[in-house]
């Protein structure tokens, strides 16, 4: 009985050990919510606790993804003057392991230090070539008759100082190279090792039994497959699954095979709209015991070519990690490495692994018939389906089981064609012997049969590794690598012949060992340093030349309107525009969710949504409901919202699935269909109004409120049991906290308006990703509507004087929302607008009309495909077109090139041009001494900064694997993600139409206060300190009153900066400066009114 209990103890200690690995893969994979809800944040999540750059080698180290902007684009912004030689010596100088300024070797007339060799690694291709490379650039290309394109003059001319022709000096460089090397130049091509002569094939077996002290090629080929062999078993769980193993030695991956079955399993499991068939009793059984309960009678003729697959599903049982338990036990994975298998097995599929382990960290996440997805269930499928395809690939091949026991004694006894086999998945031999590998395998198929033929080719393989050409020799120096790489370094630093003679034997090996050490994840971090370093400098001389210029450092006049934009930074240059026009209209900027979390459900939603950052969880419910009078029409609303359904699931979804109806109701209406089609294709704009206006008159518009005031002062509002509405304490605080927030405590205009943003366009599954982030990737129009409707209560306005902010009673604040996409402003509650405001609100609509085409302009100079130099008529015309225009890959840019923020007095700000790249704060330093509202803020702006600018940080860094690649294959797949063609994985991150001219580097963030409040709240806040300290964002502040400029250096604290000031352009007006320009443009100033007078 005793021995019963430890082993029954001991199951349920592995069952947990289990669930503690699934439970620590939230860390690794993917984070994206279902694309309806697509919320903006860091990649990279998982390893935000690490300093950023450790972070990027960490996750490369487990993905093999680098996270880093390539090589060619950085080369292409040094080009362009976007990063320039004092940037990158900057960022050299910052990295004191770096040691720039070692000498690394001397000669008569000059030294050459670290530095001098990493400007030249940066800037030119210094990678070693391969042996048909170097002798294409030798044979083809004329490399020792010319000196390389690349080479800048001053280096050529050094390199020529002796008056010597080009060849000359190129073959006598080259031949010094090579002796300082001690390499010879073997001028064989791989085809001529199939006639060696006696010597050459005697020298390589020489140098064999020289390396090996062995006297058999054979028997050094079967210790190096062994230890490859051994390599390769222990990669297991680490590195590699089964999957990958069988993947590495027949170049057959079953994931082609598996991908398939688990996509149509997972897809029809959770889907929440599209499929016409989805899979029976999901809800109540889960993923992995509905897919049990069917799979025995699936139709699909895979399973019958697949051996022992009944056997395999009988066995299932019925919990999920007990399966788990039974695939790993059966694949004999040792227990050891199950977690780390499980891991690699879940980012195989990154995709699908990462929504599912997101729906299992969201319980709460709303799905009609859910099946309450998990990891469990998912990698139990994932793994049964592996060992069936796994065995079907071994017995088909080596007649053997799929278990790491019978493939470790098989290769050990038969290493020739292991050997053989290795080699040619790693696509590394010559021609001649790839031929010879394919036709083996393809007809032996495994050493049982022809031994003698695979122990030949095996050992023509190990002959191979010897030769002076082969790439895979152990050696330091090769001919086609430290020779080809010398030879590049020495003409770029203008060495000729006599020069490399001067040196010794090891100053050129030391050369490029220092290369070697500065390897391409070295020069990534130089070049984003320098990138970096570049944009800043630009923004600080900014903010520098713009001290004291702004307006409204102080209300000293009444504003004619004060409007509170979202801190978007695609608000800066409407908020630009509007000012250049009216100087004396005030606009702020905040988060948009306005300081009211809250769970909102408008008039036709079925379901609430929180509208707030995704950090903050709303505990109270704000309903839209009819106005009093507005019964008739909402019945007449709702039903032709019942009909429009109908029709529209008619159409959609019932001509798809309906066998009778489909034929002749799809001939009936093709005539109109056609017609619809050519009007979207030709006119889209009209077609848009047309379709507007005849669901205006199906479904006519109510008129309508928000629901959003409490009486009950008892319950307290939790967010597991929200509240509906708020009390009038709870909105007075919120009123007043915004606005002392937003620094907007006194010289109240006569309109104050709360501008929400969204976006509308057509054909867009990532439409979310475009909506604003502090409402978590939804409209503000509705949080900007509550809040108006809060502060015009004279109820509130009397709280909200007792916790000192007076609102004249001349004040009234309007709700409205901003679509960033065509530039329309939708505005609430205007019949609530007193007569007295009527006039000034018709100015201010004229103004903003005004912004309107101005903002639609400036888009237009960074759309590849707009007008160029248009009027702001046109221009506003074909932003317009863009939204409705269902074959738009780009409607908008969304958050395209946003580089900064800037967290202080509009006055610091205003008057600067920043090319739309900017995230504007309002926050006032002189009435917050002790720095709460600040800490507030960038409690609430940090985050939501950081997951915008992380986010397109590194879809644009690496889009393929990082992003989601172009729009053009995507398909929607259940309603919660998109894919590629049918049986892709899910596809996270932002499409390449989204970070095309997006500019990969971190948010600089710039707040306007003391270093020491600052400082303090660094000490204070763990979840800001993890953002700064792990230069995940860049932080600095500028004085309140000196204006000076300090940056925050980790381990440092603030340090000065002390560029120099230089002379920034100043035009009169934005157009100015921007007009018939297309690339990114640096900061200039704007002509500033005379001084407001009342």
């Amino acid at each position: 009985m005793q021995e019963t209990h430890v082993e029954a103890s001991g199951e349920v200690g592995i069952r947990e050990r289990i669930r503690a690995a699934l439970n620590h893969l939230d860390h690794v994979l993917p984070g994206q919510a279902p694309i309806l809800d697509f919320v903006h944040h860091n990649t990279l999540h998982g390893f935000q606790h690490l300093p950023f750059h450790e972070a990027l080698a960490a996750f490369e180290a487990l993905t093999g993804i680098c996270s880093y902007l390539p090589e060619t684009r950085s080369r292409e912004f040094y080009r362009q003057g976007r990063i320039t030689d004092s940037d990158l010596f900057y960022a050299l100088a910052r990295n004191s392991g770096l040691e720039a300024d070692q000498i690394v070797c001397s000669m008569k007339d000059r030294t050459i230090t670290r530095k001098e060799l990493y400007h030249i690694a940066l800037l030119y291709d210094l990678q070693p070539s391969t042996v048909s490379e170097l002798n294409w650039q030798i044979e083809e290309l004329d490399a020792l008759e010319a000196i390389q394109a690349d080479v800048p003059d001053s280096a050529r001319k050094r390199l020529l100082s002796g008056n010597t022709q080009p060849s000359d000096a190129l073959r006598q460089l080259w031949t010094a190279i090579l002796e300082k090397l001690e390499l010879e130049h073997a001028g064989l091509h791989p085809e001529n090792l199939l006639d060696l002569s006696v010597e050459q094939a005697e020298a390589w077996l020489e140098h064999i039994r020289s390396r090996t002290n062995s006297t058999s090629v054979h028997q050094e080929m079967r210790q190096r497959a062994s230890k490859a062999l051994d390599n390769l078993l222990e990669q297991l769980g680490d590195s590699l699954t089964l999957r990958g193993f069988i993947l590495a030695l027949t170049g057959t991956d079953i994931l082609d095979s598996v991908r398939p079955q688990l996509i149509r399993i997972c897809g029809s499991c959770m889907d929440e709209g599209i499929a016409a068939w989805r899979t029976p009793e999901r809800s109540q059984l889960g993923i992995y015991a509905a897919w049990r309960a069917l799979i025995q009678y699936d139709v699909n003729p895979f399973l019958h070519d697949l051996p022992d697959w009944r056997e395999i599903l009988a066995e299932l049982p019925a919990d999920a990690v007990d399966t788990i338990i039974l695939q790993l036990t059966e694949l004999e994975i040792p227990q050891k490495k199950w977690e780390g298998y499980l891991r690699r097995l879940a980012l195989e599929i990154p995709g699908w692994s990462g929504l599912i382990n997101w729906r299992q960290h969201h319980p709460k996440y709303f799905a009609e018939e859910d099946a309450k997805p998990n990891l469990a269930d998912y990698l139990a499928i994932r793994l049964t389906l592996d060992r069936l395809w796994l065995n079907q690939v071994c017995r088909e091949t080596w007649k053997i089981e799929a278990k790491v026991s019978s493939l470790e004694a098989y290769f050990y006894k038969n290493l020739s064609e292991f050997t053989v086999r290795y080699q040619l998945c790693q696509g590394k031999l010559p021609e001649y012997l790839t031929q010879r590998a394919e036709s083996l395998t393809m007809l032996a198929g495994s050493e049982r049969h022809a031994r003698a033929d695979w122990q030949q080719l095996a050992d023509l393989i190990q002959t191979w590794r010897f030769s002076p050409l082969a790439e895979e020799q152990g050696r330091i120096h090769t001919i086609y690598g430290s020779g080809w790489r010398s030879f590049r370094l020495c003409q770029h630093l203008g060495l000729n012949a006599s020069g490399v003679e001067e040196l010794n034997g090891r100053d050129l090996k030391n050369m490029l060992a220092v290369l070697d050490e500065f390897d391409v994840t070295e020069r990534a971090k130089i070049w984003l340093h320098a990138y970096e370093r570049n944009y800043r400098d630009s923004i600080f001389q900014a903010m520098r030349a713009n001290h004291g210029r702004g307006t409204w450092p102080q209300r000293e006049v009444r504003p004619d309107s004060q409007i509170v934009f979202c801190i978007d930074d695609r608000e800066e240059g409407f908020r630009r525009h509007l000012e250049e026009l009216n100087p004396r209209i005030e606009t702020l900027g905040a988060a948009g969710f306005f300081g009211v979390p809250m769970n909102y459900k408008g008039l036709d939603d079925t379901k609430v949504t929180p509208l707030c950052p995704i950090v903050v969880t709303p505990a109270h419910e704000v309903q839209e409901i009819p106005r009093p009078n507005s019964e008739e029409a909402m019945l007449q609303h709702n039903d032709g919202r019942q009909r429009s359904r109908r029709i529209g699931n008619l159409l959609h979804q019932g001509l798809r699935r309906n066998l009778l109806l489909s034929y002749p109701v799809i001939d009936a209406i093709a005539p109109v269909m056609l017609a619809g089609l050519l009007a979207k294709s030709i006119v889209p704009k009209r077609q848009q109004k047309l379709i507007e206006s005849v669901r205006g008159l199906v479904a006519p518009s109510v008129n309508t409120q928000l629901m959003f005031t409490s009486t009950d002062t008892v319950t307290v509002a939790t967010p597991d049991r929200p509240k509906l509405g708020f009390t009038d304490k709870e909105q007075a605080d919120r009123v007043a906290g915004f606005l002392r927030n937003a620094g907007l405590t006194y010289g109240f205009s006569h309109l104050v308006v709360l501008m929400g943003h969204g976006s509308i366009s057509q054909n867009n599954p990532h439409l979310a990703a475009y909506d604003c982030g502090a409402c978590s990737g939804r409209h503000g129009g509705p949080n900007a509507r509550l809040f108006a409707a809060m502060a015009n209560r004279p109820e509130i306005r009397k709280l909200v004087a007792e916790r000192g902010i007076d609102i004249p009673q001349d004040t009234w604040f309007i709700g409205a929302e901003h679509n960033t996409c065509n530039e329309e402003i939708i505005w609430y509650d205007l019949n609530d607008v007193p007569g007295e405001q009527r006039g000034e609100l018709a100015k201010l609509q004229a103004e903003l009309r005004h912004a309107q085409h101005m903002s639609a302009h400036e888009r237009c100079r960074r759309l590849a495909s707009a007008p160029r130099r248009p009027a702001p008529a046109t221009a506003l015309k074909h932003i317009e077109e863009r939204a409705t225009d269902f074959s738009q890959a780009r409607p908008e840019l969304g958050h395209a090139t946003n580089a900064s923020a800037v967290v202080g007095r509009r006055s610091v700000t205003q008057g600067v041009f920043f090319d739309r790249r900017v995230f504007l704060i309002s926050y006032d330093p002189t009435q917050d001494p002790e720095g709460k509202v600040l800490e507030g803020i960038l409690l609430a702006v940090g985050p939501v900064g950081a997951g915008i600018n992380l986010e397109y940080y590194f879809s644009t860094a690496n889009n393929e694997r990082l992003g989601c690649g172009t729009k053009v294959p995507h398909n929607v797949v259940g309603m919660f993600a998109v894919m590629e063609g049918a049986s892709s994985d899910l596809r996270t991150g932002l499409p390449r139409q989204m970070i095309e001219i997006h500019e990969a580097m971190r948010l600089q963030i710039l707040v306007e206060a003391k270093t020491s409040i600052l400082g303090q709240i660094y000490a204070r806040q763990a979840s800001l300190r993890e953002l700064i300290a792990g230069e995940w964002i860049l932080l600095s502040a500028k004085d309140p009153d000196s204006g000076e400029i300090s940056v925050f250096e980790p381990g440092t604290g603030f340090v000065p900066w002390t560029e120099d000031a230089i002379t920034l352009p100043v035009c009169a007006t934005s157009p100015e400066y921007y007009y018939d320009k297309t690339l990114p443009l640096p900061p200039a100033l704007i002509g500033q009114p005379p001084r407001l007078e009342a």
